[in-house]
């Protein structure tokens, strides 16, 4: 078990309370993992003071000596990846197979940022006067607000953290309380590597006190958010009362369209990686099989022998899927099996809790699902699938974009036209073509569209670092 601290202006500190709280691991619930300082809004304050009167200093230390810092906590986190892997797993509960793929994901994050910080000052333009040198200058934004969820507990803070700091902005991080470990794990990396203090904070505690400090602070500039739609709209009144930079990430109702040209079992193979992988617990996750009906009952016929394959455990102990990460969130997947059988879906496999110690649940299917009915139109957050039925392309886009998010959307077809033209009229900010719904490249912009994102900054690539700077304009004529 580990005990730990609040970073705050470089030292680790306990709560002002004394207060503390505890994560556990989902497979087995009994077992402590972490201790964390309970925070209140004084911590959350203190560390953004901090982070506010390190800005000056951070912000003129070169773009290249900021990018040394990054590659050298890649470096740091790299050796420790096997005991970073071991940490997520207990504390989250993937397989150590996803788990050590998204630690390597941090790992390269800071190693592209690390490199990216080199390119960023500006551009130069033609002035249309003769003797003029007309130039943009990009400057950090000065101190940026985190607030990071459980389901990815160390890529999505490093995607904020790195381009924040490869930026020249401070940063305080508030990580989800059910799995902060690998948030302090960052923390201490950046600190070895050689980070200013105050430069980054973190703080751990409720999201009504701490996360409300983080949003709303008047010496904040910008607030990044991952996590619910609820939440994130209460976080952007917050933060957007007195006019700050706002980029919210939110949830999805991703479906895979599955084309009478595609390959079924192919087919069901992606949209399963897509579905129970990270146990459905991403926001990526494909929640909707949109299937054409000449090849309905052979995809369902070939997803039901998918799902019905995939033996739930222990992600140490070779387990295909891991436990949900909470009670709550098992038995909201549960409720969600009930509703679907009240609204007439048909169960096709899966649907029960396990009887062991964990959170685990059976990998479910659903077929014969209304688009319109709750099982379709709400993010449930675990490892359920909706097979829904189609006469053809236009109806299976009409229903793919019959929902209120728009985060990620796929196909699975052997026709490039048709490929081609889903990629032209679906309402997502990704779109995989022949791939699962998750998964995302680190160098390319990521975000989504209607109740999924902001819809104002992209994230990750070099888009990232377009949040954490401000661009001024500048005419020298000489």
């Amino acid at each position: 078990m580990a005990s730990r601290s609040n970073l705050i202006d470089g030292e680790w500190i306990d709560a002002e309370s004394g207060d503390t709280f505890d994560t556990h691991d989902p497979a087995n619930p009994d077992q402590v993992v972490g201790t964390y300082p309970k925070s209140g809004a004084a911590d959350a304050e203190r560390a953004v003071e901090a982070a506010a009167a390190a800005t000056d200093e951070w912000g003129d230390t070169p773009a290249p000596k900021r990018g040394r810092i990054l590659s050298r906590a890649s470096g740091i986190l790299a050796d420790k990846k096997d005991e970073l892997t071991e940490l997520l797993v207990r504390e989250e509960g993937k397989t150590e197979r996803e788990a050590g793929g998204e630690v390597q994901r941090a790992i390269d994050i800071f190693d592209y940022y690390g490199s990216k910080a080199r390119d960023i000052g500006g551009e130069v333009k033609s002035a249309s006067g003769s003797d003029t040198v007309l130039r943009t200058k990009q400057e950090p934004v000065g101190v940026a607000g985190l607030i990071t969820p459980w389901n990815y507990p160390i890529a999505i803070p490093a995607w904020k953290i790195a381009p924040a700091l490869a930026a020249g902005t401070t940063a305080v991080i508030k990580p989800a309380t059910l799995a902060p470990g690998p948030t302090h794990e960052i923390a201490e990396a950046l600190d070895e590597a050689g980070l200013p203090d105050g430069a980054l904070n973190v703080v751990t505690g409720p999201g009504g006190e701490v996360g409300d400090v983080v949003a709303g602070h008047e010496a904040v500039d910008a607030v990044s958010f991952t996590g619910s739609a609820a939440v994130g709209d209460i976080v952007y009144d917050t933060a957007t009362e007195d006019g700050k930079r706002v980029q919210l990430e939110m949830g999805g109702k991703n479906p895979t369209v599955v084309s009478d040209s595609a390959d079924v079992e192919k087919a069901a193979k992606i949209v399963s990686w897509g579905a129970f992988g990270v146990t459905g617990q991403a926001c990526t996750a494909c929640s909707r099989a949109i299937v054409y009906e000449d090849v309905y009952d052979e995809f369902v016929e070939a997803i039901v022998e998918q799902a019905a394959g995939i033996e739930p455990g222990n992600g140490l102990e070779g387990g295909d899927m891991g436990p949900q990460v909470s009670k709550d969130e098992l038995e909201s997947t549960l409720e969600y099996v009930e509703v679907g059988q009240e609204e007439g879906a048909t169960l096709e496999t899966g649907g029960d809790a396990l009887d062991r110690k964990g959170y685990f649940v059976e990998p479910t299917v659903f077929s014969d699902v209304d688009n319109d009915s709750r099982l379709a139109q709400e993010e449930i957050f675990g490892p359920v699938l909706s097979v829904i039925p189609v006469s053809g392309y236009d109806e299976a886009l009409d229903a793919a974009n019959d929902v209120e998010y728009g985060l990620s959307a796929g196909i699975v077809t052997d026709d490039h036209t048709e490929a081609n033209s889903f990629v032209d009229d679906i309402d997502a900010g990704v779109v995989k073509v022949n791939q699962q719904t998750t998964g995302v490249e680190l160098h390319v912009p990521f975000g989504g569209m209607k109740a999924s994102s902001s819809e104002t900054f992209r994230e990750q690539g070099e888009a990232g670092l377009d949040f954490y700077t401000i661009s001024k304009t500048v005419y020298d004529s000489y």
